[in-house]
């Protein structure tokens, strides 16, 4: 099969292997891949990643040993555990550690036109939920999971810092909860996006004012839990998102002195996500930058990378 292969340096296979079909698993026909900053950051070292990178999809499922799930339009989560150890047994499964994760660690992912995933880690697109939209659902659980994390209501006062594909769509599901919410970030053009839905925005270090009762770093920086430390509250809340292949220090002493708490929020419910895409209530239609056909994977990642550029696309199919 066609596939974007990381090994020290991304290439382009036109014979990659397939990959073979494990019990309980489905192999899944791509359709539509996502890059994400994370696979940007393999292309940095980050993981110690080979292979094929790519954990936002929708697709196909091709075969299964579920009938009925076959032919379905799907996205599935990414983490695979063992559901055996201590962590699985307690419900902790994306911290499983015998996991593999797609894309990412140790399995194959989305840049490809193939995929495998347990059936269990799949979830059925509904028809309101176009394959474009359906690349989105993966990102967007990992936004809804801060939800689940913190309380977030009337009365809170949070900043989400970052503009880029993850800030925004963190703003956006914020937003539902009916906090007092300003998005900081870079870009006029990417702050314009979530202006236009009446989430006050504010430009970093142009007259941007503190205290926040939660900051949600987003900013796909180095520097990002330092700034996130300028603007908390005393004994306020900062989430991390933020995973980078090489992370500045920062003066930690101020989360002590300040009684900050510190929360780090990876992936998340796609139920939610696929909900607020099929009721509308979080658009992603703006996000998308540009789509790629898989033959120019490599340009598309390089495209990704540059300032101002939102989501970008693989039409792999």
């Amino acid at each position: 099969m066609k596939a974007l292969v990381f090994d020290k340096r991304l290439k382009l296979v036109l014979d990659y292997p397939a990959p073979g079909l494990k019990e309980n698993e489905a192999l899944i026909r791509v359709k539509y891949a996502g890059v994400c900053a994370t696979d940007i950051e393999i292309t940095k070292g980050y993981m110690g990643f080979r292979g094929v990178p790519g954990h936002e999809f929708s697709g196909v499922v091709e075969a299964c040993g579920i009938p009925g799930l076959i032919g379905k339009r799907v996205t599935g989560e990414i983490n695979l555990s063992c559901g055996e150890c201590d962590y699985c047994r307690r419900g902790l499964r994306t911290h499983c550690p015998e996991r593999t994760v797609l894309g990412i660690f140790k399995k194959d992912g989305a840049f490809a036109e193939y995929l495998t995933l347990p059936v269990d880690n799949l979830h059925v697109l509904p028809d309101e939920v176009s394959d474009e939209e359906g690349v989105f659902v993966e990102p967007l659980a990992a936004a809804f999971e801060i939800l689940s994390q913190i309380k977030v209501g009337k009365g809170t006062r949070a900043a989400v810092l970052g503009d880029g594909r993850l800030g925004l769509l963190t703003a956006e599901v914020l937003r539902l909860s009916g906090c007092s919410l300003t998005a900081i970030g870079r870009h006029e053009e990417k702050l314009a996006i979530l202006k236009a839905i009446g989430i006050e925005t504010a430009i970093v270090g142009e007259g941007m004012r503190g205290g926040f009762d939660i900051v949600v770093e987003c900013t796909g920086r180095g520097e990002g839990l330092s700034t996130a430390l300028d603007i908390v509250r005393p004994r306020g809340t900062i989430v991390l998102k933020t995973t980078v292949a090489e992370r500045n220090s920062a003066d930690l002493n101020r989360a002590v002195i300040n009684e900050v708490t510190i929360i780090g929020s990876r992936c998340g419910p796609f139920k939610p996500a696929i909900a607020a895409l099929k009721e509308k209530s979080v658009d992603v239609a703006p996000l998308v930058s540009r789509v790629f056909p898989l033959e120019e994977g490599i340009e598309a990642v390089s495209y990704a990378s540059q300032n101002g550029v939102l989501k970008v696309l693989l039409k792999v199919e």
